[in-house]
């Protein structure tokens, strides 16, 4: 029988590779701390993902948050919340694009406005190569 630990290090690596991120210990440890949690080492993370450690709860909600799934999914492997969700059929954004769009919503207004103009002008030259 596994131990806690040891399932726990499955669901994380499930859970990394279905939002689209590389098993990485020294990326996931960046994003992380963007995402809320604590300052961890690469190699603390390394030990989470084989199953030889489980995170602090704080870093654990924050994985779950980066990981776009329950923590209680996350920590026990079943989703103990009932909750309605929205249906996702409709929209499939990877992770990173996910995340490029998280961040640009925390920008001042100022520099929205020259991603957006920016976007608008590389769809411009898109079209003009066509």
């Amino acid at each position: 029988m596994k131990s806690e630990q040891a399932l726990f290090g499955e669901r994380l690596r499930n859970a990394v590779k279905a939002a689209g991120y590389a098993q990485s210990p020294s990326e996931l440890a960046r994003l992380l701390t963007r995402h809320g949690g604590d300052p961890t080492t690469p190699q603390a993370i390394s030990r989470w993902l084989h199953g030889k450690s489980m995170p602090r709860q704080r870093n654990l909600k924050a994985l779950a948050q980066l990981l776009r799934i329950e923590p209680t999914a996350l920590q026990y492997g079943t989703d103990t919340t009932s909750r309605v969700r929205e249906s996702r059929t409709e929209f499939r954004i990877s992770a990173p694009d996910q995340h490029a769009i998280d961040a640009f919503l925390v920008l001042p207004a100022k520099a929205r406005k020259i991603v957006r103009d920016l976007i608008e002008h590389l769809g411009e030259e898109r079209e003009r190569k066509r």
